[in-house]
């Protein structure tokens, strides 16, 4: 028998991204150029238009000063993370 793992929640990926940008009172620009990734790919990203790829979500994290862990515990939400004790 296989055991599946939860479908990750990558709605709550982007809007921890936009709740860090807004934390920071960052716009799209400001962001793009910390990161060094495009405008264009940040707004895709937050609006849910794309996923990204671990090089994007990298430069992010950088970009926020973020564990990149702290950024991907989102995906998470609503199950427990993997190798948790279910309460």
């Amino acid at each position: 028998m296989t055991i599946f793992p939860p479908d990750p929640d990558l709605d709550a990926l982007r809007l921890e991204l936009a709740r860090l940008r807004a934390a920071r009172g960052w716009s799209y620009d400001e962001l793009a150029t910390r990161s060094g990734l495009a405008r264009r790919t940040v707004i895709e990203i937050e609006q849910g238009r794309t996923v990204g790829t671990l090089k994007t979500w990298h430069a992010l994290a950088h970009a926020f000063d973020t564990p990149f862990d702290e950024l991907f515990v989102a995906l998470c939400r609503g199950h427990g993370l993997p190798g948790a004790a279910d309460g």
